[in-house]
C-alpha cells in the first residue's frame, strides 16, 4: 500500500489550496513576493506530487510589493466547467492598515491561459470560492478593521459572486466571530449542513484548525464543541509544528482528506526555528456520528506517515536523497525550479543565449530593493541541504558582486560574495544581513578564471567553500553561519515565508556588469523521520 510522507510538498509551500477534477488532484500555494505566483501542483494518488507550473506567470509582476506581502491564501475551485482561482494582492502592511486586492481567473485548463483578473474588493483577505449545489456562488473571507481600538480580524464574511456580471454584489454578510484570531476559511456543504473550516490562531506555533456549522449558509454558525480538529500547539517535539489552514477533498470512493500548512522546525540552543517555511501535508478525516469533522484514528495531531487505501499506485513516495542540475541549456529558465523577486527577469538581465550552457547574469539593485534584484532562487525542502554554483566573472569594484546566497527576505540572508577592493583585490567575502545590521567577513583570496562554490545547511548553520576548477580541493571558506536566523521565528517581525538558496548579482553603479553561470547543483538529505 502506497504511503504519503508528509509534508508532500517539501519546503516553502504554505497555504495550501486542493481539488479534485475527475482522477486529478491539483494543490496550489502561496507565492507571497516571489515570482511566478500561485504555484500549482499536481497528482494521481496523493501520494506523488508533481510541480506543474504556476498560475500568473507572463505579464504579472509585484514590484514595490513589501517583504511577506503579494499573494497570498490562493482558492482553487471548479465549476460551470471551469478552473476558478481567487487570490489577494496584499500591497501594503504598516501597523493597522492593509492595502489588499482580491482578485478572481478563470482557466478551461489548469494549464491557462488564464483569464484576465475580476476585482473582488479590498474588505480582507483569504478569499476562498464556495460553488453552492444550488447553482450559485459565493466568496467567503476575513473582514480587516483598521480602526485600532477593534479587532483586526473582524469575522469571516460571505458575499455572493455574480458570474455573468463578472462582479460582487457588495453585499457582504457576517456569519461567524470568535475573540480569537480566525481566518483562512472555506465553505463546504455535506449531509444538509454547511461547513465553516477555520484555521485559528496565527500561523504561529498556536495554529490550529476547527470548524463551525450551519442549516443556512448565511448562518447562525454552531461552533465545533472540540478545541480543533487538528493542531500541535500542545506537543512541542512533534515534528510537523504550525498545523493549520487546510482545505478538504474528496476522494472518488467517497474518502475525505485534509491538506494543510505545517513547518518542520530545527533547534539552535534549545529553540524552534522554521527555517523551510510552512510546508503542505494531508491527514485522512471522517464526519463522527454527531457529524463532526474529526482526524481519521482519532487525535487532533498530525500524521508524519499515512497509508493511502484504494490506489493502485505500488511504489513509495519516500523523501530519499535527492536533486537535480541546471546546466543553463534550455532556452528558458525552469519556472518549475527557480524563482526571482517580484517580476521575472528580462532576457538581457538573465540571458541564456550570449554564451550557451551558461546564464549570463547581469548585475542589479542591492539586496534591498524593492524592484529589480538580479536573483534566481529555488526552494531549501530539507534541514540537510547543498547549493553547488560554476562562476565565471570578473568584478572590477566593491560595487560588483555575484555568488551564491541562502535568502529569506530583504532583512535576512547570508551570501558568499565574489568581489574586487582595492586593498584585496579579487576575494570571495561572506556578507549576512539581520534586521537592520550588515556584516562582512574577512576576505579570502581566490585566483582568476572560474570558481566553484558551495554553501551546505546543517540544520540551523550554514558553511561556505570554493575550488578553483573541475578538479580542484575543496578549500572551506571560515566561519559557521546562522542559518536558524533565516525563518519566520527569528526577530520581532511578522514573516511568512521560507529559505532559499540562489545566486544573485550586484552592478551597484549600473554600468551594465555581467557575471556567467555555468552549472547548478542541489542536493537533498534524506530527513529524519521522527
Amino acid at each position: 500500500m502506497p504511503v504519503i510522507h508528509n509534508p508532500v510538498l517539501r519546503g516553502f509551500n504554505p497555504d495550501p489550496s486542493i481539488l479534485r477534477v475527475g482522477d486529478d488532484y491539483y494543490v496550489a500555494t502561496s507565492t507571497f513576493e516571489f515570482h511566478p505566483a500561485v504555484r500549482l501542483h499536481h497528482s494521481r494518488d496523493l501520494v506523488h506530487w508533481t510541480a506543474i507550473g504556476h498560475a500568473l506567470d507572463d505579464g504579472f509582476e509585484l514590484r514595490g510589493i513589501p517583504d511577506s506581502g503579494g499573494v497570498w491564501a490562493p482558492s482553487l475551485t471548479h465549476a460551470d466547467g471551469r478552473f476558478w482561482l481567487a487570490y489577494s494582492i496584499v500591497r501594503t502592511m504598516d501597523g493597522d492598515d492593509k492595502d489588499i486586492d482580491n482578485y478572481l481567473v478563470t482557466a478551461d485548463d489548469i494549464a491557462g491561459p488564464w483569464s484576465e483578473p475580476v476585482h473582488l474588493g479590498s474588505r480582507g483577505f483569504d478569499f476562498s470560492f464556495f460553488h453552492d449545489p444550488d447553482g450559485t456562488h459565493w466568496i467567503v473571507g476575513v473582514q480587516w478593521d483598521q480602526r485600532p481600538e477593534h479587532p483586526s480580524f473582524s469575522g469571516l464574511v460571505v458575499e455572493q459572486y455574480l458570474p455573468d456580471e463578472r462582479r460582487t454584489t457588495g453585499e457582504a454578510v457576517v456569519v461567524y466571530r470568535e475573540d480569537g484570531l480566525v481566518e483562512g476559511p472555506n465553505l463546504y456543504r455535506v449531509g444538509g449542513w454547511y461547513y465553516l473550516l477555520i484555521a485559528e490562531g496565527g500561523t504561529g506555533w498556536n495554529h490550529g484548525i476547527t470548524l463551525a456549522r450551519s442549516r443556512s449558509l448565511l448562518g447562525p454558525y454552531e461552533r465545533d464543541p472540540r478545541e480543533a480538529v487538528l493542531t500541535t500547539r500542545d506537543a512541542p517535539g512533534h515534528p510537523l509544528q504550525k498545523a493549520g489552514h487546510g482545505e478538504l477533498v474528496q476522494m472518488p470512493g467517497g474518502q475525505w482528506w485534509l491538506v494543510h500548512l505545517a513547518s518542520r522546525p530545527t533547534l539552535h540552543l534549545g529553540e524552534r526555528y522554521s527555517t523551510l517555511g510552512r510546508e503542505t501535508c494531508l491527514q485522512p478525516v471522517e464526519f463522527d456520528d454527531d457529524g463532526w469533522l474529526r482526524l481519521a484514528g482519532g487525535g487532533h495531531h498530525a500524521r508524519v506517515e499515512i497509508p493511502v487505501p484504494g490506489t493502485t499506485v505500488e511504489t513509495d513516495a519516500g523523501p530519499g536523497p535527492r536533486g537535480w542540475t541546471d546546466e543553463f541549456d534550455a532556452e528558458a529558465l525552469d519556472g518549475r525550479r527557480w524563482s526571482t523577486l517580484r517580476a521575472a527577469l528580462p532576457d538581457d538581465v538573465a540571458d541564456l543565449g550570449a554564451r550557451p550552457g551558461w546564464l549570463r547574469l547581469r548585475g542589479g539593485h542591492s539586496a534591498a530593493s524593492v524592484f529589480d534584484q538580479a536573483m534566481i532562487l529555488t526552494r531549501v525542502e530539507e534541514h540537510d541541504a547543498s547549493f553547488e554554483v560554476l562562476l565565471d566573472a570578473a568584478p572590477r569594484t566593491p560595487r560588483e558582486a555575484v555568488g551564491p546566497i541562502a535568502w529569506y527576505d530583504r532583512s535576512g540572508w547570508i551570501q558568499l560574495q565574489l568581489t574586487h577592493g582595492d586593498d584585496d583585490g579579487r576575494h570571495l567575502r561572506v556578507v549576512r544581513r539581520d534586521g537592520g545590521s550588515t556584516t562582512r567577513s574577512g576576505p579570502v583570496a581566490v585566483p582568476d578564471g572560474p570558481l566553484r562554490l558551495r554553501m551546505s545547511l546543517d540544520g540551523p548553520d550554514l558553511r561556505f567553500a570554493w575550488a578553483g576548477d573541475a578538479e580542484g580541493e575543496w578549500m572551506p571558506v571560515p566561519g559557521v553561519h546562522p542559518a536558524w536566523t533565516l525563518s519566520d521565528d527569528h526577530g520581532p517581525r511578522l514573516r511568512f515565508t521560507g529559505l532559499f538558496f540562489g545566486v544573485r548579482a550586484d552592478d551597484l553603479d549600473g554600468r551594465g556588469w555581467t557575471a556567467d553561470i555555468g552549472r547548478v547543483a542541489v542536493r537533498f538529505a534524506s530527513p529524519q523521520l521522527t
